[in-house]
Order: structure tokens, then sequence, then C-alpha cells
């Protein structure tokens, strides 16, 4: 007797959302898409040490074009550090100053190695999530389109961070003030709605355009923009929890020397996942997998195969010959009865 559907597939029959969320995750799944956050965490923590030399370098060059404000700094550093701890910290301060050429440009080699490393891994991640088949390009052609893509991508972020800077505390605190709206009741909870819309919306953009630009191959626009719609939702809950969760942990000695280097790896390797899941839905709309790749079959070869049997043995070879000397004896007898009648 054969068995009914799982509750599993009825629900799934029942609620076309919960499907599309389980073709989802099982496409997660297999195209491995934790393995691929891991690298993309690798390579976005190793990034961090030569992004902290640039702005070191920078730093620099600005300090060195403002003598007041590096002897504003020297003088705070020897009030802060009692006898010669605040010389040694002035002295590394001047050999800093001094080296900022030579950091930057070892910096900015590092950050365009660990940038490139990145960005090849996000794309071969977002590719595979779509499932796409495709060819490689070549070495530097590959290099140079991730390259094009890491800038684009680094300016979108950039005027992210500034329209979420925009609805920051602050700023909204001295529009505020500005037209004098601290009168009006609720504009505390109104600015704070305002910029978590903004928020959202800053990061809708920024997802939109990693799920449906950075793939190797063309993709649904369509079905990327709700993708990134709902990726930015949960990536602005996830936001909340994980700064209140920071502000808890960050509270203790041991918290505040490991809490924020763990933290960033959690937050990083989250957000990876998120963009990943959000891909794989996307990838899994009907209009997405209606428009998939579906690979030719594979050509059917046609090969003549000949069987050569052996020498006859002894016994088979007697039985043909007792056959044959009774077709004789019956072909004789046929024709001698012919004969008789003629």
């Amino acid at each position: 007797m054969a068995e009914g559907p799982s509750f599993l597939e009825r629900q799934r029959a029942a609620r076309p959302w919960l499907d599309h969320l389980v073709r989802a995750a099982k496409r997660y799944q297999e195209q491995k898409g934790d393995y691929y956050a891991a690298g993309i965490t690798y390579f976005s923590v190793l990034a961090l040490v030569p992004i902290i030399m640039v702005a070191f370098a920078i730093a620099g060059f600005v300090l060195a074009g403002h003598p007041e404000w590096l002897t504003q700094i020297q003088d705070s550093v020897t009030e802060a550090a009692p006898g010669s701890l605040g010389e040694t910290l002035n002295q590394t301060i001047d050999s800093a100053i001094a080296s900022r050429a030579g950091v930057g440009i070892i910096g900015l080699l590092g950050a365009a190695y660990a940038g490139l490393g990145w960005m090849a891994n996000l794309r071969d991640a977002l590719t595979a999530m779509w499932e796409s088949q495709r060819e490689s390009d070549g070495f530097v052609k590959t290099k140079i389109s991730d390259g094009i893509n890491l800038l684009g991508l680094g300016l979108a972020i950039v005027v992210s961070i500034g329209a979420s800077a925009l609805s920051s505390g602050p700023i909204t605190k001295w529009v505020v003030d500005l037209l004098h709206l601290d009168a009006i009741p609720g504009i505390g909870i109104g600015l704070r709605i305002l910029s978590t819309v903004l928020a959202v919306a800053a990061t809708w953009a920024i997802f939109t355009w990693i799920i449906s630009r950075l793939p190797r191959e063309p993709v649904a626009f369509r079905s990327a923009i709700k993708a990134g719609l709902l990726g930015a939702v949960v990536f602005e809950i996830f936001k909340q929890v994980a700064a209140i969760y920071l502000a808890s942990v960050t509270s203790g000695p041991a918290g505040a020397a490991f809490g924020p280097i763990i933290g960033l790896l959690v937050f990083v390797f989250m957000t990876c996942r998120m963009i990943l899941f959000a891909t794989a839905w996307a990838a899994t709309t009907e209009e997405s997998m209606a428009m998939a790749f579906v690979p030719p079959p594979d050509p059917a070869i046609i090969s003549p195969r000949m069987h050569v049997s052996g020498r006859p043995s002894a016994r088979s070879g007697a039985a043909l010959v007792g056959v044959g000397i009774v077709a004789a004896l019956g072909l004789s007898g046929l024709f001698g009865r012919k004969k008789s009648r003629s």
C-alpha cells in the first residue's frame, strides 16, 4: 500500500510561501552556503589590517599638514601617560608619520589583494546560489571585472552609510533644533521610525545590487528586488539585536578585550549568510526557475557490437550433422514421390 504525502509535503502544497522557503533552504544547503560565507568572512577579517594601515597613513598625511593638531595630540599623550611612557608614545607617533608613505603603499597593496579575494569569493558564492553555468573569462579579465565591481560596491556602501548617517541621532537632533520641531509631540518616535525606514531603504538598495549584479551570469532582476527587501528587513532586525548583545557582552573586562573581535566575526558571518540565503530565495522563485539554465542531455553514443562465437563442441557438431542428414533424407523422399507421380 502506497504511503500518502507527509505532513511537511501537505503544508508545502497548502502554503506557497512555505514551499518557496523550503526550496530556498534546500538550494542554500546544496550549494554549500555556509562554506562560502566562512570564506567571505575570512577575507573580510584579512582586509582589516591593510585598511587600518591605510587609515594610519591618511592620518599621518593629515597630521603632517597640520602641525598644530600633532602638537595637541602629543601634549594630550604626555598628560595622560606618566613618565617616559608618554615620550615613547610620542616617538612612535613621529615614526609613524615619517613612514606614512611606505605604510600607505603596503596597506593599499594588501587591501587590493584581500579585496579582490573577497569579491571573488562573494561573486562565486552568489553565482552558485543561482546555479549558473559559466566558463572562466581568464585570470586577467576576471580580476579586472572583480576590481570594477569592488569599487562599485564600495561606492554603494559609502552612499548607504551617508544615508544612514543622515538619519542618525546627532544629525536628526540638529535638524530638529534648526527647524524648531522639538515642541511637536512624538517627534522623537517619528524620527526614529524615519531613520529606520531610511536605513532599510539604503540596505535594500545594496542587497538588490549585490543579488542582481554581482553574480557572474545574468539573473532575474524582479526576483532580486523582492529578495533584497526581505534581506534588508531581516538585516535591520539583526542589527538591533546585535547592538543590544554587544552592549551586554562588552560590559565586563573579558568582553571589552575579546567582545569586539568576536562580535565582528559573528556579524560578518551572519551578514554573509543572510545575503546568500536571500540570493537562494531569489533564485528559487517561479520566475527565476523558469529562466534557469537546463543543461542538454549527454549525446547518445551508438556503438555496434559484434559477437564472435568460438568453435563448436563435438556434441553440438554431431547434433548439427544429424539435423543435416535428416533434412537430406526428407528432401530426397520428397523428390522421389514427385518423380513417381510424374
